[in-house]
């Protein structure tokens, strides 16, 4: 089965088509970082704007490059939410519309699910069940995964999602945006051990997150050092805490789930200090661990059209009435 993916969640307007739910055919994204750059983040209003202007002739260029004929695509996989309200009804709308008009079945995804699929567009795919940490701009999760349709939250984020918190702290130091590149690109420059801030594990016992407290950290050092010279090693430091607290909570939950198997998923799965930190915890606990590519931690329509591709066999198809949702927790066992 192809599925053609659309996703328009956040900034990002991308269009992939995938067979059988885990062959990437092509794969298109069009960012809109540059335009986003000079406000410090994300303008909701602006980025539904630069979705119209680019949807159709990324949605057409991915089919071009997957090289399988437009009559041959079964059915189209698209956000449905979470995620901005205006960014999303511009691929779920152009979606329906799509589908609609060539009579083949449509499927609302939830972008978190997406995420959770990135790992099965490589090679080496986990088997379920696995604990997946979930780790991007908006959400920090851990979840307990046992088939391609159903899973449990174990635990989230209280207050900022990691990747908010690197975005905050960037802009705090006037790093620009966006933050989780500018501090991973940064703190190649530091030593993280100069500069050691606290580790905000709450109840260990627990999968919960919170990092506001560490943002606010970083905050009073900012304003009673002089900061001038040692940016490097305060990004460092702070990169350091984050990455410490989201290694420890994956490896717990997973221990406590009795499970050998681990991911680590989103856009925040691309920061290379991360990926090194749950790579040496999984070898010294004895865990499998699956990270997807670079190209399929940041929003993508492959991981789309991934999850999609289940959940049309599962037999949730979209009707014209249905909406977007701006927020929403993954479905639970």
């Amino acid at each position: 089965m192809n599925i053609l993916g659309i996703e328009t969640s956040c900034d990002e307007t991308a269009a992939a088509v995938v067979s059988g739910g885990h062959i990437v055919r092509s794969s298109v994204v069009a960012s809109q970082t540059d335009f986003h750059h000079p406000y410090g983040g994300v303008v909701p209003e602006l980025a539904s704007r630069k979705h119209l202007e680019a949807i159709s002739s990324v949605v057409s260029t991915a089919i071009e490059r997957s090289g399988i004929p437009e009559n041959q695509i079964d059915a189209v996989a698209v956000t449905q939410g979470p995620g901005l309200v205006g960014a999303l009804l511009v691929g779920f709308s152009f979606a329906k519309a799509h589908a609609y008009a060539r009579n083949i079945p449509c499927v609302g995804v939830n972008h978190l699910e997406g995420h959770i699929h990135s790992v099965f567009l490589e090679p080496d795919r986990p088997e379920f069940p696995f604990v997946a940490l979930l780790v991007s701009g908006g959400h920090t999760g851990i979840y307990h995964v046992t088939s391609h349709t159903d899973c449990k939250l174990l635990g989230q984020t209280r207050d900022d999602a990691a990747g908010e918190a690197f975005d905050k702290v960037a802009k705090m130091l006037g790093l620009g945006y966006p933050g989780g590149v500018a501090i991973e690109e940064i703190s190649r420059k530091g030593d993280f051990s100069r500069i050691r801030f606290p580790r905000p594990y709450l109840d260990k016992a627990d999968s919960d997150f919170s990092f506001s407290g560490l943002k606010s950290a970083v905050r009073r050092y900012a304003e009673t050092h002089d900061i001038t010279e040692n940016i490097p090693d305060i990004v460092a430091g702070f990169q350091e805490a984050v990455v410490d607290v989201l290694t420890f909570k994956l490896a717990q939950a997973a221990i406590s789930s009795q499970c050998t198997r681990i991911a680590v998923v989103g856009g925040v799965a691309a920061n290379s200090r991360l990926r090194e930190k749950v790579k040496a915890s999984a070898a010294e606990k004895g865990f499998s661990v699956f990270i997807p590519s670079l190209e399929y931690c940041g929003d993508n329509a492959a991981m789309i059209a991934a999850a999609g591709y289940h959940d049309l066999r599962a037999g949730h198809i979209c009707c014209l009435t249905d909406d977007v949702y701006s927020k929403v927790r993954l479905r639970q066992v």
